[in-house]
């Protein structure tokens, strides 16, 4: 039996290791690979983050970048905290303990364990907090300003352009490339937080105050916000869009946001919008050059324009539309919208209709 273990034992640590020698070679060995792995790991985790149209790791904004470059260089400091640590670690396992060199291990661990990393640490710090006075620093004077409300659970878009007239839609952002924008955040219900990986870093929305965000979007595209803080039932289902335009792009989508909606041509969308006002909708909802004045929930002069519905939870074609309307429940629990599930098919398709229309 204790040869047997002893055969067991060899067989573990050299043969199938491949490893000639002892226990301590072993230990090296082993953390050799678990070093390895690690980083391999991270590595793998990194780089699956670093692309798409919500990561922070693939900036389109100048505050993004400063954040990006931070997590960059804070991951390069405790790479280097960490290679130190096992370092000193493997020295350790591969040293007899008769050959060791007393001062050259206080040197080490003084040095390894408590220099390194203070030097590492302090840089860091210096070089983070170094750009902080510039991401709270607000656009520049004249800048296009907009009010972002949070609300359970979608968001409330209010435009300022500068020179021109002011408008709401909901859900969705567009943006001037090159260009400041001055962000107004609030919520009258609960704490939000409105966060634009790509763009910017996040910023709370409290009931009762007013916060700030700036921010400088350098390159074209689509990217994906989101409540960034636990709202209730539906927080997962609160997200917008946000398309960063070309200067004339923009310019055009404002005069065309800022007018009133076309009256529908087709017959199924005005029979649509006599249903529109006749069921309630209008107590809610705006849909400015008709009746609808209601202001509880969101703008829908030009809903039929834009990237998504309810809030980044569903694409918006027509199918989604009437889906929207028959089980607004089952799409986002606990909204305060009522389902039209007793409306029959004809009727909520011609909703959907006029709804698609208002472009």
């Amino acid at each position: 039996m204790v040869q047997s273990h002893t055969q067991y034992e060899g067989f573990n640590s050299l043969t199938y290791l491949g490893v000639p020698g002892h226990s301590q070679s072993y230990a090296a060995l082993y953390l050799r690979r678990c070093a390895t792995l690690t980083i391999v790991l991270i590595a793998a985790l990194s780089v699956s983050g670093c692309s798409g149209i919500q990561s922070t790791l693939d900036p389109a904004g100048r505050e993004a970048k400063s954040i990006a470059d931070l997590f960059w260089w804070m991951t390069a400091g405790a790479v280097v905290i960490w290679l130190a640590v096992i370092l000193l670690t493997v020295y350790a396992a591969r040293t007899r303990s008769e050959a060791r060199n007393q001062r050259r291990d206080r040197f080490l661990i003084i040095g390894g364990g408590a220099v390194v990393p203070t030097v590492v640490l302090t840089v860091l710090l210096v070089y983070g907090l170094a750009p902080i006075p510039v991401l709270l620093a607000p656009a520049p004077e004249g800048s296009l300003k907009i009010i972002v409300s949070g609300e359970q659970w979608w968001w409330r878009v209010r435009y300022f352009p500068p020179g021109g007239e002011p408008f709401e839609l909901a859900n969705e952002i567009r943006l001037p490339v090159a260009e400041p924008v001055q962000f107004q955040l609030d919520s009258p219900d609960v704490i939000h937080s409105f966060w634009i990986p790509s763009l910017a870093g996040k910023i709370d929305m409290i009931p009762g105050r007013v916060t700030y965000l700036s921010l400088h979007p350098t390159k074209m595209g689509v990217y994906r916000g989101a409540c960034a803080e636990y709202c209730g039932t539906s927080h997962a289902l609160m997200n917008f869009y946000v398309e960063v335009m070309s200067k004339e792009e923009f310019s055009s989508w404002v005069v065309q946001q800022a007018q009133p909606s076309q009256p529908p041509a087709e017959p199924t969308a005005a029979r649509g919008q006599e249903l529109f006002l006749a069921t309630g909708c209008n107590a809610c909802h705006t849909v400015r050059g008709t009746p609808a004045r209601g202001v509880i929930g969101p703008d829908l002069t030009h809903v039929g324009s834009r990237l998504s519905l309810a809030a980044g939870t569903m694409p918006n074609e027509p199918d989604a539309f009437r889906r929207w309307i028959a089980h607004t429940a089952e799409v986002k629990p606990a909204v305060n919208m009522p389902s039209f599930h007793m409306l029959p098919p004809e009727d909520q398709q011609a909703l959907a209709a006029f709804l698609e229309g208002l472009k």
